[in-house]
């Protein structure tokens, strides 16, 4: 998977999160990144035959990571303003694929009831 071969610590770092888990959704062929059944990441789909990395961020930030790099784009079937996908085999550094899974987790951690961000973020 040329996912793995550019980025071959992207799932291990994903899944490293507090309750983070992986599954795959069959009728849309993503492997999807979920927190608490809430999605924040999926490898997914192509466009123009190139794999791509899906990740939930705050609107202006995706706004900004848009404009900075060409090979990241508005989110592929997704919701346009609030998700990024990235194309595999571009040039979007480590750093930057890092900070968009770091900020994706936060905000799917904050907009989950106070209880359970309480309970995942006791967890050792």
């Amino acid at each position: 998977m040329l996912i793995e071969q550019q980025y071959p610590w992207l799932k291990d770092y994903l899944l490293s999160k507090k309750e983070m888990t992986m599954d795959y959704k069959e009728e849309w062929e993503w492997h999807r990144f979920l927190l608490r059944d809430k999605m924040v990441a999926a490898f997914c789909g192509e466009k123009s035959d190139r794999p791509l990395f899906t990740v939930k961020c705050e609107p202006d930030f995706n706004d900004f990571l848009r404009q900075a790099y060409p090979d990241i784009i508005e989110g592929y079937y997704m919701n346009k303003v609030h998700w990024n996908s990235v194309i595999i085999g571009g040039s979007v550094p480590d750093e930057v694929v890092r900070e968009m899974c770091d900020r994706a987790y936060a905000l799917i951690l904050g907009s989950l009831p106070k209880k359970v961000q309480k309970e995942i973020e006791q967890q050792g």
